[in-house]
């Protein structure tokens, strides 16, 4: 399937934007009570202005009806800036900037994923609270994949996020989000 490139919204603060992303107050741990009640799960996605990468991601892979309506279905995604200003309260307690919660949370590439656990931990940051992070892009399966293997637990169980794309991709079915449960 060829590339798909579409014109995507940025932000004054040089950010690419989705028009379903949430705007929160950012912090963490009632974002993930709103997920939650939601019915859906927390991703935090981490990017910075001119990140070539985060580009990728949002002209070629949130323009893809199937991946857009798959995470739109199933996730609570709110943005984070790498270097952004922007007051975050962690599920730590600590109040923190964004930059200073991107640096807490030792994260060094744009985009980051961090893919938020069900309910709020208690006394850990959010790092070490996700249950999953795919740090940088990746092409369209391997994209979406991580999304439905957090979507099914995948990380609850002994089968790796590796050995569970490798089945599926053996199997004809990664990137397949009609196969997904």
């Amino acid at each position: 399937m060829p590339a798909l490139v579409h014109a995507v919204e940025i932000g004054d603060d040089g950010l690419h934007k989705q028009p379903w992303f949430a705007l929160t107050f950012k912090d963490i741990g009632e974002d993930i009570e709103t997920a939650r009640q939601d019915g859906k799960r927390l991703v935090l996605m981490v990017e910075q202005r001119g990140c070539i990468y985060c580009q990728e991601v949002h002209e070629q892979l949130l323009t893809q009806p199937e991946i857009r309506d798959y995470i739109k279905e199933n996730f609570m995604v709110v943005q984070y800036n790498l270097h952004g200003d922007e007051e975050v309260t962690d599920t730590d307690g600590e109040v923190l900037t964004e930059k200073t919660a991107a640096r807490k949370w030792r994260l060094l590439f744009t985009p980051t994923f961090l893919f938020m656990p069900e309910e709020t931990p208690e006394g850990v940051d959010a790092a070490t609270a996700a249950v999953a992070v795919m740090p940088g892009a990746f092409k369209r399966n391997t994209f979406i994949e991580m999304f439905i293997w957090v979507r099914n637990k995948g990380y609850a169980g002994e089968e790796s996020f590796q050995t569970y794309f490798n089945r599926r991709f053996n199997a004809g079915k990664a990137g397949d989000t009609a196969t997904a449960n």
